[in-house]
């Protein structure tokens, strides 16, 4: 369990040898709608930068008056200091106000862009890729490029300004004194980049350890029942155990690290400090400066090194996230494999219709091999006839729902073509094709929401009466009255509230209120009790006429109706017919069947065989 957790992670936040300005120059297109608040942002942390700059300045003025035995106006002074109080304060809340709200603007179009793009991408883009590998990409990936995009320009601006401001004004006053303060930069600039760097990637090791941590143990609450059937607690505690006690190693080097750094920094700064305040004093006492100037030195050599500190930080992270920025660009700007063809969009930009679908349909000389090369199917030829029941039998893997994924151009026929109403299936609109398809699979999924929710889903035009009437063909509407609230009541989240049965009629209601003129039964009643199978076997009778229909089974007996019964194994076709007829021919199915039927027949008795 522990390695396949570690898949999805593994890697994803190694430290970068260098920043690809190019690809954060691509995230920063994100920016552009909002300038106006970038704008802001960064006037924000130049205030700031120049009011920190501005105060040792003041204050070198007023030290100096005061030594001189002049008098001093306090009270110019104490509006001046107002003033630039005064000013740091909007600048601070100028940028922290427009930093969040455009943190949410940029995360809000991250996100919309990507599940956009999810909605185009082909099936087998989520072949290759977890849910949580995705998920993660939306959530955890999203947040830590939003803040890098927002706070890193304000850090940046304002670093780099307030950097320049002391670096300039210590020069101004004195270049002797400014370069001894400056040659303390190199040193400090190094060892906060290698410990930032560090520390990033210790942080990251924690949170991706309590990522899995969270899965494992979710894992186990879920599967608490089987852990104690095999009676594997002490088991699994031990695999936990590794993963806590991994935490604990990367919890502790980064703390280790934390202890480390902060002083080196701190000492740096007071060696800055020191030498300001050593030199300085020599000099005010030669008189070569005034004291004023002396206090300033040493107010900006504590600052100085507090910019260049948060300039490091955000090029280490930048470091870190770009394997984060990476997977988001990817997720964003990935091409879906299958897509409708310049003809059908031109077609389209001019807004012809094509016709009504006749259910038509054609494999012809179809070969077919997933991404590793193996072939799935092999020169695989079927004649469909308008209305007509297909019933797919066979062994496992033997690619009945590799046919079925082909017919609904999930994927595309590594060669031959597939023919509907005597067209290539390519040179009609993957909407179109897919607004002709109803689906109901052997595990059906519904949304959170109300049962009449998830049925309307089919066509969300459809009004009440017109889905209680699906849920009566579908022979589903016995069963809702029963529960609480009827059509109203809440599924639950994948349906969870509800019986495996139930879930089973509410998706097929959904598929027949969709009026498909092509319909899929993939495994539809395996999970079934046989009292919901007949159910929905009545309801089959009126969803199936005049429909073309493609029913892939491996209970047999729900197949017998069909016009045609087809028995695949390793991509070919091995026999075709009525069930009668591959009864009577005493072949494959014929095995197939009678095999299924002693089985049957066993369990019913109580007498399983060995």
């Amino acid at each position: 369990m522990s390695q396949v957790l570690t898949l999805t992670d593994e890697h994803d936040d190694e430290p970068q040898e260098g920043v690809d300005w190019a690809l954060w120059r691509r995230l920063l297109q994100y920016t552009r709608p909002y300038r106006r608040d970038v704008r802001l942002l960064m006037l924000g942390a130049l205030g700031a930068a120049a009011t920190e700059v501005a105060f040792p300045l003041l204050t070198r003025v007023l030290v100096d008056d005061v030594a001189a035995g002049t008098a001093v106006d306090f009270v110019g002074y104490g509006l001046r200091y107002a003033a630039l109080i005064a000013l740091m304060v909007a600048s601070v809340w100028l940028f922290i106000y427009v930093g969040g709200r455009l943190r949410t603007h940029i995360g809000h179009d991250i996100r919309r862009d990507g599940f956009e793009n999810l909605q185009r991408l082909s099936f087998s883009y989520f072949d290759r890729r977890p849910v949580g590998w995705l998920m993660a990409r939306m959530t955890a990936d999203c947040d830590r490029l939003t803040m890098i995009l927002a706070w890193g320009v304000l850090d940046i601006v304002w670093g780099t300004a307030l950097t320049l401001g002391i670096a300039a004004a210590m020069l101004a006053m004195n270049v002797g004194l400014g370069l001894l303060v400056l040659a303390v930069v190199p040193v400090l600039a190094w060892v906060s980049l290698r410990f930032q760097k560090r520390l990033l990637l210790t942080s990251r090791n924690i949170r991706g350890m309590n990522s899995r941590i969270t899965a494992a143990y979710n894992e186990h609450v879920m599967g608490v029942r089987t852990s104690k059937i095999f009676v594997r607690e002490q088991h699994d505690l031990a695999r936990f155990g590794e993963l806590t006690a991994a935490m604990q190693a990367a919890s502790v080097r980064n703390a280790v690290l934390a202890a480390l750094y902060l002083p080196l920094v701190m000492t740096l700064g007071s060696v800055a400090a020191g030498l300001a305040l050593a030199q300085g004093g020599f000099s005010a006492v030669a008189g070569s400066i005034s004291v004023g100037t002396l206090v300033a030195f040493v107010t900006y050599a504590g600052k100085f090194f507090e910019p260049v500190q948060e300039l490091a930080a955000v090029f280490a992270e930048l470091q870190m996230a770009q394997a984060a920025a990476e997977r988001i660009v990817g997720l964003v700007e990935a091409e879906p494999e299958i897509v409708d063809g310049p003809d059908v969009r031109a077609a389209a930009a001019r807004g012809d219709v094509h016709a009504p679908m006749s259910g038509a349909l054609e494999f012809r000389d179809v070969c077919f091999a997933y991404e590793t090369g193996e072939p799935v199917l092999e020169h695989f030829d079927l004649v469909v006839q308008p209305g007509e029941t297909i019933a797919l039998v066979g062994a496992t893997g033997g690619g009945k729902s590799t046919i079925v994924n082909l017919l609904c151009r999930f994927y595309e026929p590594t060669s031959g073509e597939i023919l509907i109403d005597g067209v290539d299936y390519r040179r009609h609109g993957l909407h179109w094709l897919h607004a002709q398809l109803g689906i109901v699979s052997q595990v059906p999924h519904l949304f959170r929401g109300t049962i009449t929710d998830n049925i309307r889903y089919g066509r969300l035009d459809a009004g009440d009466d017109e889905v209680r009437e699906a849920a009566r063909l579908a022979g589903a509407d016995d069963v809702i009255a029963a529960l609480p609230d009827g059509f109203d009541a809440e599924v639950g989240e994948g349906g969870a509230r509800l019986s495996t049965g139930a879930r089973q009629l509410v998706s097929f209601a959904r598929a027949i209120l969709a009026r498909p003129r092509l319909v899929v039964l993939d495994e539809a009643t395996s999970s079934v009790d046989t009292e919901t199978e007949e159910r929905i076997q009545a309801g089959l009778e009126h969803v199936l006429a005049d429909r073309t229909s493609f029913v892939i089974a491996h209970r047999l007996s729900t197949v017998r109706s069909a016009d045609r019964i087809l028995v695949i194994d390793g991509g070919r076709m091995l026999e075709v017919g009525s069930h009668a007829e591959l009864m009577a021919r005493r072949g494959r199915y014929h095995a197939l069947y009678t095999r299924q039927s002693l089985r049957d027949v066993s369990r019913v008795e109580g007498a399983w065989p060995v």
